[in-house]
C-alpha cells in the first residue's frame, strides 16, 4: 500500500479527512501536524520528509525559490476548470478590485522560463482550495470606555487602552502583517503597499512593534487555532487576532465574543497544495489522486462546516444541507442547529455568520 506523507498545519489536516481519505483512495495516510513557523521549515529544509505541503499561497514565495516543490500539472487535475477565478485570475468578476499582497494569481502559474506569473500555463505552484478573511476579536463585555462596535479598526490591537490584555499571531508574515494593519490602522506609520512592504518599512514596523513589547502592551502570541482559542478563553486577554476555526471552538465553548468588522478592510488569505520535488512514480500517482479528492466536494463540506470557502463550492453544495448551505454560503440565518467539522452540535438556530 502507498503511503502518503502530507505535511501542514492543524486548521486543514483533519482527521476526519485523513480517515476518508484513506478509504477512499485505498492507501496509507500520513499527516504531518506542526505549527506555521515548523512546518514552513521543514518544507524549504526537509522536502525529502513529505510529498504533500497544504499550506498557504504566501508561502510559495519561499519554497519555490529553495526548489522544494515542483510543478503540478493541471491537465491531471480533472475538476480544475471548476476551480473559479478567484485564485486563477485574482478576482471573481472583471469589477473587482485586485487585493494587495500574496494574490494567488501572481504566484500560481510557471512560466516557461521557470519563473512563477499570472500569465496561464498548464503547471502552477500550489492547487489553490480554502479561503477566507480573518480579522481579530474581543470580549464586547470588556469594550474600553469610548469605544463602540460601529468604529471597529485594526487599530484597537495597538491602542493603550488594551495594553496588556492584547494577543498577536507569531507567524512572521501572518502575524506581522496584522501588524502592519494595526500599526496603520492607528495612524503609527502608513504603508505604500502593506503585502509588499520595503525594507525600510519593514524596520519602521519592527522599531514600533519592540517599543510596543517593551512598553508590556502584548500579553502573548499564539502559534495556532488552540493556542489562540486558550488565550481568549482565559481572563487575561481581551483582543486579539484570529483564524476562523478558533471562532468555532469560541464559539462551542459558549464564550461571548464579537468578530470585528474593520473599517480599513479584512486580511484575506488562500491556501492550498503543493507537490514535494521528491515525489516520483506510485507516490506522485497517489499525490495527484488526494490532490482530485479535495475537489470531489466532500473536504469542502467539512471546510465550510469551520468556516471556510473551497474555490469549486458547487461540489461542496452536494454535500451540505440547504440550511448549511445557506447559513455558511448564502449568510441566511440557520433554520435548524448546524454540526461543526468535527460532528459535535456547533450553530444554533437563528445564528447568522460573523
Amino acid at each position: 500500500m502507498i503511503t502518503l506523507r502530507v505535511l501542514g498545519t492543524s486548521v486543514t489536516l483533519l482527521e476526519c479527512l485523513r480517515v476518508r481519505a484513506e478509504q477512499e483512495l485505498g492507501i496509507r495516510l500520513v499527516y504531518q501536524v506542526h505549527d506555521v513557523e515548523q512546518a514552513q521549515r521543514i518544507a524549504v529544509m526537509q522536502p525529502d520528509s513529505y510529498d504533500l505541503y497544504d499550506q498557504w499561497f504566501h508561502n510559495v514565495d519561499f519554497v519555490w525559490p529553495a526548489q522544494a516543490i515542483q510543478p503540478i500539472d493541471t491537465r491531471r487535475i480533472a475538476l480544475w476548470h471548476e476551480i473559479n477565478d478567484l485564485p486563477k485570475r485574482g478576482r471573481l468578476s472583471a469589477d473587482d478590485r485586485l487585493g494587495s499582497g500574496s494574490v494567488p494569481s501572481e504566484r500560481l502559474f510557471v512560466q516557461h522560463d521557470g519563473s512563477l506569473g499570472s500569465t496561464v500555463t498548464e503547471r502552477i505552484s500550489m492547487l489553490p482550495l480554502t479561503h477566507n478573511a480573518d480579522s481579530f476579536a474581543y470580549r464586547p463585555e470588556r469594550l474600553p470606555d469610548g469605544f463602540c462596535h460601529g468604529n471597529e479598526s485594526w487599530g484597537w490591537l495597538l491602542d493603550p487602552a488594551w495594553r496588556a490584555r492584547t494577543a498577536l499571531q507569531s507567524d512572521a508574515a501572518i502575524g506581522a502583517l496584522d501588524a502592519a494593519l494595526a500599526v496603520q490602522g492607528a495612524g503609527l506609520a502608513s504603508f505604500r503597499d502593506i503585502g509588499n512592504m520595503s525594507i525600510e518599512e519593514i524596520d519602521v514596523l519592527a522599531d514600533i512593534l519592540v517599543r510596543k513589547q517593551k512598553e508590556g502592551h502584548f500579553a502573548a502570541f499564539w502559534s495556532d487555532d488552540e493556542e489562540a482559542a486558550q488565550l481568549m478563553l482565559s481572563p487575561s486577554i481581551d483582543i486579539q487576532s484570529l483564524w476562523s476555526p478558533t471562532l468555532m471552538r469560541l464559539h462551542r465553548a459558549g464564550v461571548k465574543y464579537r468578530l470585528a468588522v474593520p473599517r480599513e478592510g479584512y486580511r484575506a488569505w488562500f491556501g492550498g497544495l503543493s507537490l514535494s520535488r521528491h515525489a516520483k512514480g506510485p507516490v506522485l500517482d497517489a499525490a495527484y489522486a488526494y490532490l482530485n479528492w479535495w475537489l470531489s466536494g466532500w473536504p469542502g463540506a467539512v471546510m465550510a462546516r469551520q468556516g471556510y470557502y473551497i474555490g469549486n463550492p458547487a461540489r461542496s453544495r452536494d454535500h451540505l444541507s440547504s440550511a448549511e448551505w445557506d447559513y455558511w454560503y448564502a449568510g441566511l440565518p440557520a433554520r435548524e442547529e448546524l454540526l461543526g467539522s468535527d460532528g459535535l452540535p456547533l450553530i444554533d438556530v437563528g445564528e447568522v455568520r460573523d
